[in-house]
């Protein structure tokens, strides 16, 4: 028998172990702070939900990123409850399928970022004004998601996540089909998104067919804190 010394022993361990287990990104600045503020990693509560942060990233509809220190998808607490309760749902809908979150809880510091980018376009319709208290991602309870395969392909939408345009508008999809803007199968895709985020308490919004919250405004600016 051959005697390895400890270290020996304990580097033939580390290499054997999944690469998961091996290092875990130490929590960014922004990530404390989240958590101190009272938010949680929604992995914390269904590890299975995708993430895949698209303002961490260049391709959104700043052309910028704004995530310069964020990879976690942070929730109100009571708002990732309720999201696992949507990743259940789904799953026992379609198991072959799962959420993948884009967005999530937002700072406050952010939210002006990304004012001062639509402000004086005509996208600012769709961009919370953080004069006015900003939206329901600044208090976590909000979550822009769409359905995708296990192996992280996302379904036809109609529409990618952040177009800003009618064709994002849930309340003219039958509209949408039938000029050709959109797919049957995409409308199809987008109703089951509803399905399973109402059914977890989730309320969608009129034109973004990603986005979704628990609250109301004026229910966040009476009980809840704003995120810094």
């Amino acid at each position: 028998m051959i005697k390895f010394p400890i270290t020996m022993l304990a580097l033939m361990a580390m290499l054997a172990a999944p690469a998961s287990a091996q290092t875990k990104a130490a929590k960014t600045k922004t990530e404390l702070s989240m958590e101190r503020q009272g938010m949680v990693d929604i992995h914390t509560k269904d590890k299975s939900i995708q993430v895949s942060l698209m303002y961490s990233r260049a391709d959104n509809f700043t052309g910028t990123v704004l995530y310069t220190d964020l990879t976690r998808a942070y929730l109100h607490p009571k708002a990732a409850a309720a999201l696992a309760k949507a990743q259940a749902r789904l799953k026992q809908l379609r198991p072959d399928l799962t959420l993948k979150v884009y967005d999530a809880a937002r700072p406050m510091s952010i939210q002006q970022r990304m004012w001062d980018k639509v402000k004086n376009t005509k996208k600012y319709f769709y961009v919370s004004n953080p004069a006015r208290g900003g939206g329901l991602h600044n208090y976590g309870m909000a979550v822009d998601i769409t359905l995708a395969t296990l192996d992280g392909d996302t379904l036809d939408m109609g529409t990618k996540i952040d177009y800003m345009g009618s064709a994002a508008h849930i309340d003219r999809e039958a509209a949408l089909v039938s000029s050709g803007r959109i797919s049957s199968q995409a409308r199809k895709n987008r109703q089951l998104l509803r399905e399973v985020m109402r059914y977890a308490g989730f309320r969608p919004l009129r034109t973004e067919w990603w986005h979704f919250n628990l609250v109301s405004r004026a229910t966040a600016k009476k009980y809840y804190k704003v995120i810094k």
